[in-house]
Order: C-alpha cells, then structure tokens, then sequence
C-alpha cells in the first residue's frame, strides 16, 4: 500500500442550512474563532502527512482558492505598517511544500459523485476524504493521523467512525462487523441512515474517510440513490465485497458544523482553548447570568 499523499475535500455544497450567512459565502469558509472551516480541514491532512489538497467545489466557491492563494496586496500592506506576525500568519496558511488543486463539479450529484471527480488526480493510489462540517478537536493526534496509522497496518479503507444514541442513528451511515482491536471494526455491513430497528450497531461513520483506489471504479458504475445522487455509502458497500473494511473509533471529539447547534458548540469550546482569548473568554461565560 502507498502511502497518504492526497485528500479530496468535496466543498461544493449549497450550505442551505447556514442561510442567507451562505448565500455569498461557502460554508466551508464559516470562522470558528479566527479560522475558517476548510483551513482547519487542511491542516489536519497535512499534518497527516498529505501533500497535496484536492478541492471539488461549485458556483459561488471562488473564496475558497482565493484563501489558499496568495495575497499580494495584503501581504504588502502588512509589510509596509511592519505587522509581521500576522504577516507570517498569512504566508503560513499552508507549507509551501503543499499543492492545492480545484475541480469544479458542474452538478450537485452527491458526495460518491464528488470523489469520483477528483479521479483525474487521485490515479491509483489510496486516498483520503475529508468533509469540512465535521470539525474535530483532539488532544494528542488529529483524527487523520490515527486514521492513517491504522491504514498503514490494516492495510485497507479505514472509514472514521464514533457511537451514537439510538435517537441519532437515523442521522449517519452506520456499519456493523465485529470488534478486531479496541476501537476497530471489521466492517461487514453499511446502511445509509436507518431506523432503529434496521440499524446494524450503534457505530456511525463521520466525515473522515481513506478509501483505495478501487472505490474509484465502483463509483463509475454506481446508479442514482435516494434524492437522484450518487453515494459514497452505496460505493463502500459494493467495495465490501472485494476488500476489506475496518471503521476506526477514533480519539476526539467531533463537531457537526453542518448544524447551527454543532457549529456553535465549537465556537464555544474552541474560544475556551484558545491562546488568545480562552481565559478571558472562559471569564465572560462565567460572568453571564444564565
């Protein structure tokens, strides 16, 4: 197996749920304090070890490149009134070792049509997915980097996976199999947001996935599921029946920035751990009268 160079982020979502915030602005550019969404997704591959960041966007994304280009004017404004700390901040969004690529999906056909359009790029070698809604903290090794250190021993598609209460089941893909290693899961079976009773386990997959490059091939052949559009889940239950699976509870704590609730909830705990304005921040929540 070769290793983990390339992550897909499929950015070309409509945002509706943030509206009308995202009516000009892609949700993948939301701050949580003083960063954006998709930056916080792009570090934690790059910290993985990625070196080259694949973004399937659409309309109405341009702001996405644009942060990851440089800034010209605004570096040389900084440079003239001497603000080179933030300067440096600038400059340093992504190491200059790191290659950003845009491909646009001209239609929204879900995400399994998503990744197969980064296939010109991804070629044959196994590939990371990261869907920047899923915002996750963690204290020791980001979600990725765990991730691909199972890979590297499993040797197969790792999909990041947590427990979920029953009332959130409907919610998630869902696998189930059998416990191979504390946290790991020979994946057997995946169901696409089942009811309670069709629910396989308790184990549900979010927004992290390394998947080998056959996926790639089953994708082309995928039909249309629910709502007209290619999944990712359908895809992963066909290349079931070829390689194997393992799903990965992974260590940290996972924020739905897809929701109003989630993404305020890391707002909240990301000021708290911030350098900056974490203890005066902490010092303002106890001072409300709630």
């Amino acid at each position: 197996m070769k290793s983990i160079k390339k992550a897909v982020f499929p950015v070309a979502g409509m945002g509706t749920r943030f509206l009308p915030a995202t009516k000009a602005n892609p949700k993948e550019m939301l701050p949580v304090v003083d960063k954006p969404l998709i930056q916080y997704a792009a570090e934690e591959a790059v910290a993985a070890g990625v070196d080259t960041l694949i973004f399937v966007t659409g309309r109405n994304k341009r702001s996405i490149e644009d942060h990851f280009d440089k800034a010209y004017e605004l570096e040389r404004e900084l440079e003239l009134k001497d603000k080179h700390a933030l300067l440096e901040m600038v400059r340093s969004i992504l190491p200059p070792h790191v290659d950003c690529v845009f491909i646009r999906q001209a239609e929204a056909l879900g995400l399994g049509h998503a990744v197969l359009c980064a296939k010109p790029i991804v070629g044959d070698e196994p590939f990371a997915v990261i869907l920047a809604d899923d915002l996750i903290n963690f204290s020791k090794q980001s979600c990725l980097s765990q991730m691909v250190d199972v890979h590297n021993h499993q040797h197969c598609s790792v999909l990041g996976s947590m427990t979920v209460s029953d009332e959130e089941l409907s919610s998630y893909g869902v696998v189930g199999g059998k416990q191979v290693d504390q946290g790991l899961i020979e994946v057997e079976e995946m169901v696409e947001k089942p009811a309670l009773s069709d629910a396989p386990s308790n184990i549900a997959v979010v927004g992290r996935y390394i998947l080998t490059p056959r996926i790639l091939s089953i994708l082309e052949t995928t039909g249309r599921g629910a709502g007209g559009e290619i999944h990712l889940t359908d895809a992963i239950s066909s290349l079931l029946s070829e390689q194997r699976v393992v799903a990965y509870n992974f260590e940290g704590k996972r924020f739905d920035c897809g929701s109003k609730l989630g993404y305020l909830q890391a707002q909240v705990e990301f000021a708290l751990h911030h350098d900056q304005v974490g203890d005066a921040f902490r010092d303002y929540l106890k001072s409300l009268d709630i």
